[in-house]
């Protein structure tokens, strides 16, 4: 795993804090250090977040979190459990058709792999049609 720098040149500090700029409120925002590394943000060490300045007419907005609050929850990991219990559940009711049958009143007509064709069937089939319909499926 790579560790980021600090974006000031010469410098190779550990980036701790991500910069970045509101151009439209004039507002220079540095917070805790980005998932990920931004085109348009500055990663900065200890050092140059601390004494970091903005031009004249500018704000600096700090934002700082709470250490603990960056820490797994009793809650996140219940939602976590929760959500693993879900993608476990069957996608379909009991006493409703399996995936693989064939819904009442229908009748399949064609498969290609894992695809089916169904049709009504109260739908008259076409005796003159003795061949296998044409499926059009892109793979």
């Amino acid at each position: 795993m790579s560790r980021r720098r600090c974006s000031k040149p010469s410098c190779n500090g550990q980036a701790v804090a991500t910069l970045t700029y509101v151009y439209a409120d004039s507002t220079a925002v540095l917070g805790p250090l980005a998932t990920y590394a931004e085109p348009h943000c500055y990663d900065l060490c200890h050092m140059h977040s601390e004494r970091l300045t903005a031009p004249r007419g500018w704000e600096i907005v700090r934002i700082t979190p709470d250490p603990d609050a960056l820490k797994p929850s009793s809650d996140d990991l219940e939602a976590l459990a929760n959500a693993v219990r879900e993608a476990a559940r069957p996608r379909y009711s009991p006493g409703s058709p399996l995936p693989t049958e064939v819904p009442a009143g229908s009748v399949e007509v064609a498969r290609r792999g894992h695809l089916r064709m169904l049709t009504s069937a109260d739908v008259p089939a076409d005796p003159a049609a003795d061949h296998e319909p044409y499926l059009d499926f892109d793979d």
